[in-house]
């Protein structure tokens, strides 16, 4: 049925619906906490969207105003939050609302904290496309934290710049030696060869740019997600953290008032920061006490967990929605299956994948693989922004080691490189004895490893491995992902999942954007 408006109300609706006769319609032109509230109030009330705006949260000036000065029913929205989140503590509503908010010159640790969260998106400035050879303002980008003083802020400052500084000089050598080692194809345009030989160099050296370079983050969420990173970050040991969720919360104010007036009351998110701070603490200190072993010798990638009958509970998974058999039921039918059979179900399953895109349904959710992983902090970037499984990682020092590029040896920038990473250590130790070991991370280069691990189910396994493996990738992330499926297929014996992940690529890429750039400059000469 088409809702009837006279035509005073269409005229009123009109700034603000992008439909007014069908059941399906956006919301325009309106500030963010009247749009949440708009649906807040809809679960209980039986009008429908528009009627209720009318009724009820567009004012009578409003009715004639042109969206930009209309009275589009923020008083009563922000009456509505009150009552809702302070009376009846529901939450949800603050789900309804969305910000996008820039945080620039944030370091790589703040960005990393930016980035825990599930429920929010992300797009970070790339080491890979962005060079760091400029100094705007006249000096390199990195963050020099505040609760650093006298002499030690001085050395710091000075190993920085002088990290900046080699990164600077041996930039233009590093394009040479990828050019003369890929010289430009007869086929290939001198932008595209240029570009990738370009984005070669800025992959090889981004090792040797410290923790504390900074970078941009453009972020969305909703009021809620905000809220909770917001609380997060109130509660974090380093000053950059605290600086910029004050910062945050003053702009999101501007915004969605509403949403996050309960960061800093003291008995609301006060009391929430307190507890996060308390137990990380707390748990830092039993670690201390009971964690004293030396950390084992292994390789880059270890399966650390896995469900040796996951492969059969996929299989019943799969088999569910396609049948009326209970799930323990369907186990069992799956148990007693041929390989072959098994194989014959996942199969149909997967069905004809014609790119990585096409995935398999949540039958691939029903098992899950832990995976312990130490490789360089530049790798561990990339793959913590995959947020659709569990992530944890460990605070970086220079305590496990460095990756040096093979082309920076044949380049020469060996004993260049070195000396930068022993400068990053010792500068490290001495702002840990001094300050404390979270500021001391700052000092550390990228191109030393960190340790973390990665839980995923095997429908996230296929999109992150296919994803991370592709050849347009850095090598280090994709040996990592090159080495679980190797796990997933030999270790945990699921051969046929692994099998499923047709679009992973264990091949050997070394210029790896030029086919990205090629397909690119063909998309661009498309009419």
């Amino acid at each position: 049925m088409t809702e009837p408006f006279t035509a005073a109300e269409r005229e009123a609706l009109a700034p603000y619906f992008t439909h007014l006769d069908g059941p399906v319609f956006a919301l325009v032109n309106l500030p963010e906490v009247v749009k949440g509230a708009l649906f807040a109030r809809y679960s209980r009330s039986p009008k429908s969207l528009r009627r209720l705006f009318l009724d009820e949260f567009l004012t009578r000036e409003g009715r004639s105003a042109s969206p930009e000065s209309a009275g589009a029913g923020v008083e009563r929205a922000e009456q509505l939050y009150e009552r809702v989140f302070f009376e009846f503590g529901d939450d949800s509503v603050a789900q309804l609302g969305g910000v996008h908010l820039a945080c620039e010159r944030a370091s790589n640790l703040l960005t990393k904290v930016l980035e825990w969260g599930r429920l929010m998106a992300y797009l970070e400035q790339s080491t890979r496309y962005i060079p760091y050879d400029d100094r705007p303002g006249g000096r390199y980008r990195y963050h020099v934290p505040a609760e650093l003083e006298g002499d030690l802020r001085t050395r710091y400052v000075e190993m920085l710049d002088h990290a900046f500084e080699t990164y600077r000089a041996w930039l233009p050598k590093l394009v040479d030696y990828w050019a003369a080692r890929y010289p430009r194809a007869s086929d290939d345009s001198d932008a595209v060869w240029r570009s990738s030989v370009r984005a070669k160099a800025l992959d090889t050296l981004r090792g040797i740019l410290p923790a504390a370079t900074v970078s941009n983050v453009g972020l969305y969420g909703t009021g809620q997600a905000y809220e909770n990173l917001l609380l997060r970050m109130r509660a974090h040991p380093l000053a950059e953290v605290h600086r910029y969720a004050d910062l945050m919360l003053v702009e999101l104010r501007k915004v969605i008032p509403a949403f996050v007036r309960r960061v800093d009351l003291p008995d609301r998110g006060g009391a929430w920061s307190a507890y996060l701070a308390e137990t990380r603490e707390d748990t830092r200190q039993v670690a201390a006490r009971l964690v004293a072993e030396t950390p084992e010798l292994r390789g880059d990638v270890t399966l650390t967990d896995f469900d040796p009958d996951g492969e059969v509970k996929v299989v019943a998974a799969a088999l569910y929605a396609a049948s009326d058999v209970p799930d323990d039921q369907l186990q069992e039918i799956a148990r007693r299956m041929t390989h072959d059979e098994r194989a014959a179900v996942l199969a149909a399953y997967v069905g004809r994948r014609g790119n990585r895109r096409h995935r398999p349904g949540r039958a691939f959710e029903r098992t899950s693989y832990r995976f312990d992983v130490l490789t360089d902090y530049g790798a561990f970037r990339d793959l913590q922004r995959h947020r659709l499984l569990t992530l944890e990682w460990q605070r970086l020092t220079p305590r496990h080691g460095y990756l040096v590029p093979e082309a920076v040896l044949d380049a020469g920038a060996g004993d260049d490189w070195a000396r930068a990473m022993d400068a990053s250590a010792a500068l490290h130790d001495a702002v840990e004895g001094a300050v404390s070991a979270d500021v001391a991370s700052y000092a550390v280069a990228m191109a030393y490893r960190v340790r973390f691990y990665m839980e995923m189910n095997a429908r996230e396994a296929m999109h992150v491995i296919e994803l991370r493996t592709s050849p347009q990738g850095h090598p280090s992330y994709r040996r990592v992902c090159q080495a679980m499926h190797d796990l997933i297929a030999e270790r945990a014996g699921h051969r046929a999942i692994a099998a499923a992940m047709h679009f992973t690529d264990h091949s050997e890429v070394e210029l790896e954007r030029l086919e990205a750039e090629r397909a690119a400059e063909r998309r661009r000469a498309r009419p």
